[in-house]
């Protein structure tokens, strides 16, 4: 150990230094600051937002179903009484109701998309019986860009185009997104501290 006032070197274990008298202190480790590096698991990650397509246009598909179905028991009703048919009252009901199918098709079909944002990528699940789960890191994303159709916009959704570097530069696009501007900016403040 040396001393710090004249530099005199003395054992590790002396009290004072043997030239000067000083008291020695113990030396100081020097450590090095190092950042803490961000291993997640896929345990450890944090959901930023879940949403799934708007079904502004499955809610529309269901009012128009319900009127096209009240004609369509109109329209056979008048068609067995203009032409002397007897159309159960039941048969015309149903084929009525049959007309429901087409907009809860689509609103299942709806149901089955997914989109999650977490702290380090981005899943698109897809399917109910078949299911597919698409992962996005975000590391690989070089772009985002909020896209809406004139109808889109007068509506309030549109779609986020997503550039991956990671797959010959595809683009993944999230369809039918509420209020998209608000999340391609969740998007992007989160790329932003994953790069920090």
């Amino acid at each position: 150990m040396f001393c710090t006032k004249c530099g005199a070197q003395n054992s590790d274990e002396a009290v004072y230094c043997q030239k000067c008298g000083t008291v020695l202190e113990a030396e100081e480790e020097t450590r090095l600051a190092r950042p803490a590096r961000n291993n997640l698991n896929d345990d450890d990650e944090t959901q930023i937002f879940s949403i799934r397509p708007t079904l502004m246009f499955v809610k529309v598909g269901y009012g128009l179903a319900v009127l096209g179905a009240f004609l369509l028991v109109f329209l056979l009703y008048y068609a067995g009484n203009l032409f002397g048919l007897d159309i159960p009252w039941w048969f015309s009901i149903l084929a009525g109701l049959s007309l429901l199918l087409i907009p809860a098709f689509y609103h299942f079909k709806q149901k089955t998309v997914r989109y999650i944002l977490t702290d380090a990528k981005i899943e698109i699940d897809q399917g109910l019986i078949s299911h597919t789960t698409k992962n996005v890191p975000l590391r690989t994303i070089q772009d985002v860009t909020v896209s809406a159709t004139v109808p889109q916009r007068l509506l309030g959704f549109g779609n986020l185009v997503i550039e991956n570097a990671g797959e010959n530069n595809s683009q993944i696009v999230l369809k039918n997104i509420n209020s998209p501007k608000k999340y391609a900016e969740v998007l992007l403040k989160q790329m932003r501290q994953l790069n920090r």
